[in-house]
């Protein structure tokens, strides 16, 4: 069974309670759809002769100096470079970027994560402050949908919550302040703010850590932004992750006659080949291929193509630690698969596929998120619970309930509208079968009889 009987009621209480019923939020992406999530089988790369853009000429430099670039070394320079990056000084998102997310597609997203994170934190009693941490928040969407929420719940979460933003790109935390205070002129770490130790900026300046900025949110919680995760207050926390691990660098490996060897990334000095640089098989193992694929090879395994996310295990290690030491819960929303898919590194730019080695840091690189690798770095750390589908995660939240009470209320033009986003999220020819749900929770984690309990919407 998807929850027991008592937490689906408990679910379905909470979208009817949800009284902000018949507001329906313009979202301006609704209408134009994303094909980050397309199989890339189905369309053909938008890319002809690569240009040698200035993303090119310093990974050439690169290459040149120390050699072929592993594909992580290669993805962490075309996205997070600090001044070729992809990310780093650009708005990617929505109908004018590259591609559109779930939270800029419909607002019932990120109103039912919020539901979810109610439902989760009320079975542990309410009984520390928790922190909302999220990680890559995009523009802010999905955090701002999820603060009104609890806003209308603050019955329940009182003066509790305080919200943790992980990013590392400035332009994107400056749009995220925009959204979520509905204002500019946020605090950063080298000013002195005026505090009131009554209120709202005092937590947040107390309780900020490492933050390189500080705020407070249109609904009054106190929201800061760090670099990495490490930076996070430790404490109760709901870590949420929608579409960030799919952009962390990842190294892919090949089995050949001679073993497994690692995919690089190297210089094409042929002024035939399509692109400035190509990928070559290193000509033995490497010390990633040495120490990533030990269990692999000892395992079941039959693939003869894998990637694997090293930082991406490293920041779920983190979070499985802080969930099993301090209290909370961890959801995990990406297209991904269970251990079974090969090569799915690829590129995207207005929303077409792109090759992922044309005219580096002008398009989105990203890969399938390997949900089998989390678990098995996490077992016995965390309870893990899925991969689910999107599809079956919103379903079980309540989301035909929430549609219902939307439209109600909406114009002919919004309920065109939240019909498109509904079918976009759960439909399995869309969103609702690509994209996957994993939870973690503190291991052995049990309801008041000491039966295990998966949280709501994910199996037992």
């Amino acid at each position: 069974m998807a929850m027991t009987s008592a937490d689906a009621c408990r679910v379905c209480s909470l979208v009817r309670r949800m009284y902000i019923g018949g507001q329906v939020i313009q979202k301006n992406g609704l209408l134009t759809s994303s094909k980050r999530w397309l199989n890339t089988s189905q369309e053909r790369y938008a890319s002809t002769k690569s240009a040698e853009t200035v993303g090119v000429q310093h990974l050439r430099r690169c290459i040149q100096t120390t050699g072929p670039l592993t594909v992580a070394e290669y993805m962490r320079e075309v996205l997070t470079n600090p001044v070729t990056g992809y990310y780093m000084s650009q708005d990617v998102f929505g109908t004018k970027g590259d591609f559109i997310t779930s939270p800029e597609i419909s607002q019932m997203f990120g109103e039912l994560i919020a539901l979810w994170v109610i439902h989760e934190w009320t079975q542990w009693g309410q009984k520390s402050p928790l922190q909302i941490v999220e990680l890559g928040p995009g523009r802010g969407t999905l955090a701002d949908d999820m603060l009104r929420v609890f806003k209308q719940f603050q019955h329940v979460t009182g003066d509790s919550l305080s919200l943790h933003l992980v990013e590392v790109s400035p332009k994107m935390s400056q749009l995220q302040e925009d959204k979520l205070t509905g204002r500019q002129g946020s605090r950063t770490d080298t000013e002195e703010p005026e505090v009131n130790h009554d209120s709202p900026a005092d937590r947040c300046s107390l309780d900020s850590g490492a933050a390189y900025k500080t705020s407070i949110s249109k609904t009054g919680v106190p929201v800061s932004w760090y670099r990495s995760l490490k930076e996070v207050p430790k404490g109760m926390s709901c870590f949420i992750a929608h579409e960030f691990f799919d952009a962390l660098p990842i190294h892919k490996f090949q089995k050949t006659e001679k073993g497994w060897r690692e995919v690089l990334v190297d210089v094409d000095s042929d002024d035939n080949g399509p692109h400035h640089l190509r990928f070559v098989l290193s000509p033995a193992p490497t010390p990633a291929s040495t120490v990533y694929l030990q269990s692999l090879t000892q395992g079941n395994d039959r693939r003869d193509h894998v990637e694997v996310c090293p930082e991406g295990g490293a920041i779920v290690q983190e979070m499985a630690h802080r969930v099993s030491e301090h209290g909370g819960m961890s959801l995990i929303v990406d297209y991904g698969h269970d251990g079974t898919k090969t090569d799915t590194l690829r590129g995207f730019k207005k929303h077409r596929l792109h090759d992922v080695l044309c005219e580096p840091g002008t398009a989105d690189l990203t890969a399938d998120v390997d949900f089998s690798y989390f678990r098995q770095i996490v077992q016995g750390k965390a309870s893990t619970y899925g991969p689910i589908t999107q599809e079956s995660f919103l379903k079980a939240m309540g989301i035909e309930t929430r549609l219902k009470m939307l439209l109600k209320s909406a114009t002919a033009e919004q309920s065109k509208g939240l019909l498109t986003g509904y079918r976009m999220l759960t439909d399995p020819a869309q969103m609702g079968e690509r994209f996957k749900c994993f939870a973690m929770m503190p291991p052995n984690r049990g309801t008041q009889s000491g039966q295990a309990r998966p949280p709501a919407a994910f199996p037992s």
